[in-house]
């Protein structure tokens, strides 16, 4: 399949280690018969000696072997194997403290520990439990309980501690915090890379590739718009995105059906609301949006809109395309808005 990309860019990008082409080639090595990620740390081969594919499976129907330093075939932010068992741990007991030792116990440099979670989830090991902590809590204390109960319940180890945690985080204390709502925050594994899905009792609040160079500004924007703190944590609605995401992706759902919290101008979500109206699998371009809307002369009005869309595939700004008919203004990157809409025209992703 054409990658619309020149030799010399894709081997730039390989030597380079560009995450920017994540997802968007594959590089087969012919001297070793091995394919990688354009972001692979092996040492990189000489120019002549690399092809290029579109996806590991073409790559491996031309008897190319995957990777063992990049896992090609598996999606990108994955838990690799050595993570697993404190992942599995974590899913038992998530209250559970870890020390440096108790880290080291399960056969994990805590150093090591420590970077994949910085480079992964932009926070510490310690941080990213503390988070999960916390969001426990608040779910208790939402559910009656009482604080401090809630404090020992969710492993702090004195009530002072505790409630200068909460506070700190969520802004009042734990004793003040009946009506309060928090922004809880994770991220969602897919076939075009991983995403950061947020979401508060109302609804799904944010889902965008976390390599989206605006993420960072947009969840701040949230918080403060919605008057919440964010919170590394299972949420409300989690498990139905996660269901309804994976239906999409392998071609069995056309609509979602998911409550969402869109807050923004009146303008913003009347555009919003329009761009759920675009069918399946069918697209249309920012003048066209513009009339459908009975705003024909807002045309950068509208296509400003949709670049402050913050609920990506579920809102489908992906469907909106240039006048010309050439794919145009995408914050998760062109080439995931192409497989996008192949992907709504039949052509599943592999």
């Amino acid at each position: 399949m054409q990658l619309n990309l020149t030799e010399n860019q894709m081997y730039k990008a390989l030597v380079e280690k560009d995450e920017a082409f994540e997802g968007i080639f594959i590089a087969a090595v012919k001297t070793t018969g091995i394919f990688c990620r354009p972001t692979c740390r092996a040492r990189k081969p000489k120019k002549h000696n690399v092809e290029y594919f579109r996806t590991a499976n073409e790559a491996l129907l031309r008897g190319y072997r995957p990777c063992k330093v990049c896992t090609p075939l598996a999606p990108k932010g994955e838990a690799p194997e050595w993570m697993k068992i404190i992942f599995d741990k974590i899913g038992s007991d998530g209250i559970q403290r870890f020390s440096d030792q108790d880290i080291r116990s399960s056969g994990i440099d805590p150093n090591r520990l420590r970077r994949w979670f910085k480079q992964n989830h932009g926070m510490t090991f310690q941080a990213y439990l503390r988070s999960l902590r916390l969001g426990t809590a608040f779910g208790h204390l939402a559910n009656g309980e009482k604080v401090i109960s809630t404090a020992y319940d969710s492993g702090y180890d004195s009530l002072s501690g505790f409630v200068h945690s909460f506070k700190k985080t969520i802004g009042v204390v734990p004793s003040k915090s009946s009506g309060k709502d928090i922004i809880h925050i994770y991220q969602l594994l897919t076939p075009l890379g991983p995403m950061m899905a947020a979401s508060v009792e109302k609804g799904i609040c944010l889902l965008e590739f976390i390599d989206r160079k605006m993420l960072e500004s947009e969840l701040k924007e949230i918080s403060k718009r919605l008057d919440a703190p964010l919170l590394t944590s299972p949420g409300p609605h989690l498990k139905d995105l996660k269901l309804q995401l994976e239906q999409y992706f392998s071609g069995d759902r056309k609509k979602f059906d998911l409550p969402l919290s869109t807050p923004g101008s009146e303008f913003q979500k009347k555009v919003w609301k329009g761009l759920q109206k675009i069918p399946y699998g069918t697209t249309r371009s920012y003048k066209e949006q513009a009339e459908a809307l009975g705003r024909p002369e807002a045309v950068r009005a509208v296509a400003s809109a949709n670049g402050a869309n913050r609920i990506a595939i579920i809102i489908p700004c992906h469907r909106v395309i240039g006048t010309n008919g050439k794919l145009v203004g995408y914050g998760g990157g062109l080439w995931r808005k192409k497989r996008l809409l192949e992907l709504e025209n039949g052509e599943l992703l592999k």
